[in-house]
């Protein structure tokens, strides 16, 4: 394995990590602390070249989105027993919101993320960039589960799943089965890659605004997060339901539907 596979499966690995429901406050501050340091590594060092962060942002989400961990209904349905429809997707929502939150408030406080290299102010687009990587891989595995819960699930693995889940993510639209040509192509094209650089770009401008005093921030960053998180879950799912009545032979709605 050369180092770039073994950077990848590291990377990777943190991500899976960073997904996981109810993760402990201090875990999330020494895997976010990690992610800034692959990032450091990774050449994403200088305060004056934001496009060097949003470059390494476009390729690892590219990177990490074949390996964030998607539950399957099936899977989600062992997991919370006593939910099923609506009750199930506010409860994953609920989760993703809060893990997200959490991710602004270890980011925005950087005094207390577990850094190899100490903070400084030159660190700030690098560990915006790493919370914004974390933050998408949550929302991608909760956009994942939400079609998994509306009955309309990713195409199953390779490029396909891949382009699928990112053009979701960032159209904040289900995947359309009914859609020729959905997932087409062996690596992001150009049009996803633009979609996805256009998103991340307002997210990490909008993170930027938690570089204040670092409390502060950290307030501020767990509230947007949050706030973000919600909202692509309500455009999501609204989006998903009108999907589910339309299509041909569809099943009825889902308990609890609104």
């Amino acid at each position: 394995m050369d180092d770039g596979e073994r950077g990848a499966d590291q990377l990777g690995a943190t991500i899976a990590a960073l997904t996981a429901d109810g993760i402990e406050p201090a875990t999330r501050r020494q895997l976010l602390g990690r992610l800034v340091d692959q990032a450091r590594a990774r050449g994403v060092r200088d305060l004056f070249k934001p496009w060097t962060a949003l470059r390494w942002m476009v390729e690892a989400v590219a990177e990490i989105a074949p390996h964030v961990p998607v539950r399957d209904l099936a899977t989600l349905r062992r997991h919370f027993p006593d939910l099923d429809g609506e009750a199930l997707a506010d409860r994953l929502v609920r989760n993703a919101a809060r893990a997200t939150a959490g991710v602004g408030a270890a980011g925005g406080g950087a005094s207390a993320v577990q850094w190899t290299v100490a903070p400084s102010l030159l660190s700030a687009p690098v560990l915006l960039a790493a919370e914004t990587v974390a933050v998408v891989a949550i929302e991608l595995k909760l956009t994942g589960e939400l079609h998994e819960v509306y009955r309309a699930p990713l195409p199953a693995g390779g490029a396909q799943r891949t382009v699928a889940l990112v053009q979701a993510w960032a159209n904040q639209r289900g995947v359309n089965p009914m859609m020729p040509g959905v997932g087409v192509g062996a690596v992001l094209g150009t049009a996803a890659r633009r979609e996805l650089r256009e998103t991340l770009l307002k997210r990490f401008g909008r993170n930027m605004t938690t570089l204040g005093p670092f409390l502060t921030g950290a307030a501020v960053a767990s509230y947007l997060n949050r706030r973000a998180t919600r909202t692509l879950a309500d455009q999501l799912r609204a989006d998903l339901r009108r999907q589910r009545r339309g299509l041909p032979g569809a099943p009825p709605a889902l308990p609890g539907a609104r």
